[in-house]
């Protein structure tokens, strides 16, 4: 009788556990979306007129800000290359270029104008501010068609 009694019981306790698991609802964290995570557009552009070129090549993220890789080397001139991060504001573009040049590093306020698929270099009259050469007035700030960048193809 105590046999059946414990038989029982172990049925009846295995039967509770199996109805307790089953009446267990499993509660999941709703799905997170996840931002999609997009590459920056890459663009690059050239100037070169016989022995003078301008390489250009910048990446686009957050639909305006800019990073990129700037190298000039004109014929009978100091070439320099360097970095530079800005962003475009409208078709203009405005960065800080750093670079090197006879062993220096400078810093120095670039601007570009996009006209279709070419970029126009700003130049003006410049003065130093904070060890940085800038425009002394952007409004007055001539952008030359002659040495237009034209888009080429990324290598």
């Amino acid at each position: 009788m105590k046999t059946r009694f414990l038989v029982l019981g172990m049925i009846i306790s295995l039967a509770a556990c199996n109805k307790k698991a089953e009446d267990t609802q499993v509660v999941t964290e709703p799905e997170m979306e996840q931002p999609e995570i997009t590459a920056p557009a890459k663009e690059c552009y050239e100037y070169a007129n016989g022995k003078d070129t301008i390489s250009l090549s910048l990446a686009i993220t957050n639909g305006n800000n800019v990073s990129g890789d700037l190298k000039y080397a004109l014929f009978e001139k100091d070439g320099n290359t360097g970095t530079f991060t800005g962003m475009f504001k409208g078709d203009t573009l405005y960065a800080d270029y750093m670079f090197q040049s006879e062993g220096m590093t400078s810093v120095r306020e670039a601007v570009f104008l996009r006209k279709g698929d070419a970029l126009l270099q700003g130049f003006g009259d410049i003065t130093e501010k904070d060890n940085k050469q800038v425009f002394k007035d952007k409004k007055s700030v001539k952008f030359d068609e002659k040495m237009a960048l034209k888009k080429v193809a990324c290598e």
